[in-house]
């Protein structure tokens, strides 16, 4: 029997602020059942291309992320927020709804020719995997695919990373 992963994501309402209804993937999490399932189907999704790098993104991303890069026989890379790593890293500053961030990489976590796998948990406003493409391609890495668990459909994030192929698990 197939586990439903849907059944397994919690709305969470007015997080982290009034009007977001947070897609909750700690349930899936606490369950070995549906956390091994959802592996398998973002291997699936992948397929049979070959790995070199999975690029997981602070801090949902880490989940998965490791784990995909372990059954994939390829090392992973964390992005993290400013700050957090502690060697020589490249940056990048993306727009938000209000405002700005940045991502952190490593400078010689992906080298030039590197086949890289993007991973994170949710794709909403696409701006979090536009600005982890571009330090990968600024690195030389060939992005392969773009992965999630999730998709918010309605907020068209894809159209920002569509020159890549992107795939998810789950449509909201």
């Amino acid at each position: 029997m197939k586990i439903q992963l849907e059944n397994y994501i919690r709305d969470i309402k007015d997080f982290p602020k009034p009007g977001i209804i947070f897609k909750d993937i700690t349930p899936l999490l606490s369950s070995p059942k549906a956390s091994k399932a959802c592996l398998e189907q973002l291997l699936n999704l992948v397929g049979d291309q070959k790995i070199d790098k999975v690029v997981g993104v602070e801090a949902r991303g880490f989940f998965f992320g490791n784990t995909l890069a372990q059954s994939l026989n390829a090392g992973f890379v964390p992005v993290r927020k400013p700050g957090k790593l502690p060697s020589a890293t490249i940056s990048q500053t993306y727009a938000l709804e209000y405002g700005t961030d940045t991502l952190e990489m490593h400078k010689d976590a992906i080298a030039v020719g590197d086949r890289v796998l993007i991973h994170d948990d949710i794709l909403a406003t696409g701006g979090t995997a536009k600005a982890v493409c571009d330090m990968v391609e600024n690195l030389g890495g060939v992005i392969v695919q773009c992965n999630f668990l999730i998709e918010l459909d309605f907020l068209q994030g894809a159209q920002k990373i569509n020159q890549y192929p992107v795939t998810s698990i789950l449509h909201y």
